[in-house]
């Protein structure tokens, strides 16, 4: 092939339904890579920034880390109802199905979120004080989380409006919009947090401002290349009966899988608040570390959000092989990419550990966490790619069960043990045993539900044809 044919190939758009599956979802999820190093590296930079005001800030805002994953991880399960039910009908070639049901989650996403921060502000301090966060810290918790409820609205830009764009194959839209945000959100960071000429400085406010910004660019951005680029959503309003309908097919995916999603950060609340018995210097020293593993699990979280499209896409046209190939593939991958991550953040945990920390206990922690947790990686990479396949295959129930085996039967109650048992130590090794008892059952149960889903199908293609 010459290198003008294979240029041309590279501009083509992909097709989730035709092209090679390993090379399909390679094009799909190397965009997005880039966009998410540019987010999470920001966000770690975000952190980062914060740990130079003190032990008490970072505590602060590890603190606010279990609040404001519950209302993203909400938006993202969202979204996963959004792109599995949209990549479904774009599948079976229905546009105006597709377009409906994107609009129709733009409304929804911002009316629950709406309403999920005006009650979180209203009950700010009794929820940081059922974290486990002492009264010292509720004046820099408002700081931050009061300016963060204000601006979570603009999420649904990011969360829903990149969804939509996935599920019509384009990861290269919304890597440019999750990294123009971390960008700005960079940039933004020490100039409201330490002040800059005329900007006077805001401490831990002024990481909310910039995070707020940030979300606005994304916002305004996204509905720039649905309405006027891509024609994914109506500029007009939808009637009632296209909203109900619309919300119903959404909400029958994106409630269980929101649900699952809001799972992750109750075990973090409660890992949180075991890690705050040890002190204000381990809740730091986790919360330095749930940001290091962010970056460590990137590739898992790319995938999970360029997998379930290429999935439900096929799944609505009936190629349950590809399916099949799709999932398999991408965790052998997962498992081998994984172990070199922990061979590369044993190496570098003393530099990781000095450049986040100005005490040594709080150092001495995040390069224990480092040692440990990232070893199941691999682990808990198969667990998020077998749950975003079952949500994508419109199974968002057994999805929903999995997440809660995997968190309150195996992840939390083996890492609670651990810890009357072993101290921090036993804390971290039974986070990591959770990690592999639950990523060898959702593999076999993904293996034997397929099995019969494959049958199903294959069936019902024979009727049709017949």
């Amino acid at each position: 092939m010459t290198p003008n044919k294979v240029a041309m190939q590279k501009k083509q758009p992909v097709n989730l339904l035709k092209d090679p599956v390993a090379n399909t979802l390679k094009r799909m999820t190397i965009p997005m890579i880039y966009g998410m190093v540019l987010l999470m590296t920001f966000n770690l930079i975000d952190t980062f920034f914060v740990s130079l005001l003190g032990t008490q800030p970072l505590a602060a805002i590890s603190f606010t880390f279990p609040v404001t994953f519950s209302v993203i991880s909400l938006m993202i399960g969202l979204g996963i109802g959004t792109s599995a039910v949209i990549a479904r009908f774009l599948g079976r070639d229905d546009q105006e199905s597709a377009k409906n049901s994107a609009t129709a989650a733009f409304y929804l996403a911002g009316m629950i979120v709406i309403l999920l921060s005006f009650l979180g502000f209203l009950f700010t301090d009794e929820l940081f004080t059922l974290l486990g966060a002492q009264a010292s810290l509720l004046p820099l918790i408002h700081e931050y989380m009061d300016i963060w409820y204000v601006g979570s609205v603009c999420l649904i830009g990011p969360m829903i409006g990149n969804a939509i764009l996935r599920a019509s194959g384009d990861t290269k839209t919304p890597s440019m919009i999750m990294g123009g945000a971390g960008l700005i959100n960079a940039v933004l960071d020490p100039i409201f947090i330490f002040g800059f000429g005329p900007v006077p400085a805001m401490g831990i406010q002024g990481a909310a401002i910039a995070t707020f910004i940030s979300w606005l660019f994304g916002l305004a951005f996204a509905l720039f290349v649905l309405t006027k680029q891509k024609n994914l959503i109506h500029t007009h309003l939808l009637n009632a009966k296209e909203f109900i309908s619309s919300c119903r097919t959404i909400l029958k995916i994106g409630l269980p899988a929101a649900g699952a999603n809001m799972l992750t950060p109750i075990a973090a609340a409660i890992m949180t608040a075991i890690a705050a018995t040890y002190g204000e210097s381990v809740v730091a020293g986790f919360g330095v570390g749930s940001r290091i593993e962010s970056i460590a699990c990137l590739l898992v979280l790319a995938l999970s959000m360029t997998l379930p499209p290429f999935i439900s896409q096929n799944f609505g046209a009936g190629h349950m092989h590809r399916v099949r190939d799709a999932y398999k593939a991408s965790i052998k991958f997962v498992l081998l990419w994984q172990i070199l991550i922990y061979v590369l953040l044993i190496i570098s945990a003393p530099w990781v550990a000095s450049a986040f920390a100005k005490e040594e206990k709080v150092a001495e922690i995040i390069v224990l966490f480092i040692w440990i947790l990232p070893l199941g990686y691999g682990f808990q990479g198969v667990i998020i790619l077998t749950n975003s396949s079952f949500n994508a295959l419109h199974k968002p129930m057994v999805a929903l069960m999995l997440s809660f085996i995997r968190l309150f039967i195996c992840y939390v109650p083996l890492a609670s043990l651990g810890s009357y048992l072993y101290g921090l130590n036993g804390f971290f090794v039974g986070a990591l045993l959770g990690n592999l008892v639950m990523a060898a059952i959702s593999y076999r149960l993904f293996s034997q539900q397929f099995t019969k889903d494959e049958f199903l199908v294959e069936q019902k293609v024979q009727e049709e044809s017949s």
